[in-house]
């Protein structure tokens, strides 16, 4: 009896410290460094761009409901919540779930724990009379406490028409990497630069001119999602030549020998610019495109256990000066990471991305990096939305865990003060995405 009211109280404190330090975390004002907000149109409209998103079509179409009844052309918004919702009994029980619950209690004032076919109509009503509001986006921004928010803009995007110390842009270049072979890309770097890019030397000059125009409007970093087959190496300026060249002559049908060669001469020349312009490289690696070929819109690619950071030694040792932000796509490859952000200096590890972004992944991979890399080096969280309303929820989720993490296993199991917790919890948070990022 004596034992089990011991525990019983070890278990009390051990919670109440947790929420000591979640509280203290929840304070922190943040900024999310990686999302795929629309700086025009960042906020929803209505409950359909909430549950249109892919985790719920993809996780409904996967527990039965057919593709067609979601994704029906001219289906009415209304009308498409109401189906998904008379479909989510199976997917309650996911982390996905209670971020719709958590958003439509926070930011709607919905007061159930359940959303169900007797009381969806009039949350969707309510949420769509506030989402209405001329100051719903910034008040989004406020009860999520985000003082800003990475974008994801394609290489010749204008930046024009909204505040980039607000939506901070970020370079794009999975389109240059590996889709220069088609003719409309290649129209669109020249009309972006208006220079031609016929050859090595050419596609370096409009990529420069790219670079020159992000950096202008208050860019913080590049980006590329790479598939597992990808492994980025030095081409010379004569091999890129011909390369480019065939690209530019047989576009799609062009040998996947010249695709690989110009892809390589792009990443490359990417760096080299990062170099320049002084910006991080983020590399978001593992996704295989298309998997899933009769899945939902989005709900198609998946990590591939095939890929290793072994690829990336190359580059990473070609460009020390260049800090390369990393995010794995499974956390089977976290320890991989935890690793290389461990031995080379300019590794960092970054978020919790896609399928690894449940909360059992995230706390085992959380301590891993807490445990292992140096504490300046390691990004705690990103959003990855596609709408603002995502990032209460989500970042919640992740503050939970983090504070369950620093409670048990630096508080209670190595003796660290609360403070010294909170102030590595706050640094993962926000103070490593401002040095990082040179904000």
């Amino acid at each position: 009896m004596y034992l089990a009211l011991v525990s019983v109280k070890a278990t009390r404190m051990s919670k109440e410290l947790r929420d000591n330090i979640f509280q203290q975390l929840d304070e922190l004002v943040l900024i999310d460094p990686h999302t795929h907000i629309n700086a025009l149109d960042p906020a929803s409209h209505n409950l359909a761009d909430i549950l249109g998103y892919h985790y719920y079509t993809e996780l409904s179409h996967s527990a039965g409901m057919p593709k067609s009844r979601i994704e029906q052309p001219g289906l009415d918004p209304k009308e498409k919540v109401g189906r998904l919702i008379e479909n989510f009994g199976p997917i309650d029980n996911t982390i996905q779930y209670s971020w719709f619950i958590e958003m439509a209690q926070r930011l709607f004032g919905f007061e159930g724990d359940t959303v169900t076919k007797d009381n969806w109509e009039g949350l969707y009503d309510s949420a769509s009379e506030q989402m209405a509001a001329d100051d719903w986006t910034d008040t989004v921004f406020a009860k999520s406490k985000l003082e800003s928010v990475f974008l994801t803009n394609d290489f010749d995007d204008p930046l024009e028409g909204f505040d980039t110390k607000k939506y901070i842009p970020c370079l794009r270049t999975d389109d240059l990497v590996f889709h220069l072979c088609k003719p409309e890309v290649r129209e669109r770097l020249e009309n972006a630069t208006d220079l031609e890019v016929g050859s090595a030397a050419q596609l370096r000059e409009a990529i420069g001119k790219l670079f020159a125009h992000f950096k202008a409007n208050n860019v913080k970093a590049c980006a590329i999602s790479l598939p597992p087959s990808f492994t980025p190496t030095q081409v010379s300026d004569a091999r890129a030549d011909t390369a480019v060249a065939h690209l530019c002559q047989d576009g799609p049908e062009a040998s996947d020998s010249d695709k690989a060669a110009a892809a390589n001469f792009v990443f490359w020349t990417l760096a080299e610019f990062c170099v320049e312009f002084d910006l991080p490289f983020d590399l978001m690696i593992g996704v295989n495109r298309g998997v899933y070929a009769d899945g939902v819109f989005q709900g198609q690619d998946l990590y591939d256990s095939r890929v290793s950071l072994i690829q990336y030694q190359e580059v990473l040792n070609a460009f020390p000066q260049v800090t390369f932000p990393i995010s794995v796509l499974a956390s089977v490859t976290n320890q991989e990471l935890v690793s290389y952000s461990w031995i080379f200096p300019n590794v960092v590890a970054n978020g919790h991305w896609w399928y690894s972004n449940t909360p059992a992944f995230i706390e085992q991979d959380t301590a891993a990096r807490l445990e292992a890399i140096p504490r300046t080096k390691q990004i705690g969280y990103y959003s990855d939305m596609y709408k603002m309303e995502f990032a209460l929820p989500k970042f919640a989720m992740y503050k939970r865990i983090l504070a369950k993490v620093l409670s048990e296993r630096f508080v209670i199991d190595r003796n660290w003060s609360e403070e010294k917790a909170i102030e590595l919890g706050l640094q993962v948070l926000r103070g490593n995405v401002e040095t990082i990022f040179s904000m």
